[in-house]
């Protein structure tokens, strides 16, 4: 079934290279928003299956705008794609419900997996956006670190836990699979098992514990 994807940027030049790259992907843009409250009026009206929200908007910022399509219930996953890799604006993304946070500046294969990564249920963080998050947990954190000091990670296997620091690397699913020589079915098995020992709610979440615990 081909995605649907609905647009939100007050750049309208971005918007059109956008469309362009996801529709050579095969992936079908619906509709386009230049400010946030168009963004949450197009989401009820077509259900798209992934917004890619700009956070810097007229109206409804982005974060706000998220808040309001999960808020209402929506099926819509957001993929929050800006040109700031601004901690604070992770975490109020994340806070707002959102599924995945990408750089504008990330080359057109990346954006399409991170579409297809989103729209099949998991949550991306770019990189640099992880990077930036941990930075931020690692800094406030006073706890002692190591993997022995988070009896979470004590449950995990040897492969589980070379899983987890690859996924705290940004890696998504299918690069996990193509690094280990194992099938992505197999990636997404151990991801399962991992968030549930550790007892977190997302990749985000496990990407957290990793780094807190010094795993990563």
């Amino acid at each position: 079934m081909t995605l649907r994807v609905l647009l939100a940027d007050d750049d309208p030049l971005l918007r059109t290279g956008v469309a362009v790259v996801l529709g050579v992907a095969g992936i079908e843009v619906v509709g386009e928003a230049g400010d946030g409250v168009r963004a949450v009026e197009l989401c009820r009206e077509l259900s798209p299956d992934v917004v890619l929200m700009d956070v810097r908007m007229p109206g409804y910022d982005g974060i706000e705008a998220t808040g309001r399509i999960l808020g209402a219930g929506l099926a819509t996953r957001v993929l929050v794609l800006t040109t700031f890799p601004d901690d604070a604006y992770v975490w109020r993304a994340l806070r707002a419900g959102a599924h995945g946070f990408l750089l504008k500046r990330a080359e057109p294969e990346r954006l399409v997996d991170a579409v297809r990564t989103v729209a099949a249920g998991h949550t991306l963080l770019d990189p640099v956006v992880t990077r930036a998050l941990v930075d931020r947990v690692v800094t406030d954190d006073r706890s002692p670190r190591g993997p022995d000091s988070d009896a979470r990670l004590r449950q995990l296997t040897s492969r589980e836990a070379q899983i987890l620091r690859l996924m705290a690397e940004g890696l998504s699913n299918a690069e996990l699979a193509g690094l280990l020589g194992i099938a992505e079915s197999t990636v997404k098995t151990h991801v399962k098992r991992i968030l549930h020992k550790i007892g977190a709610r997302d990749r985000a979440g496990a990407v957290v514990i990793a780094f807190r615990s010094g795993l990563a």
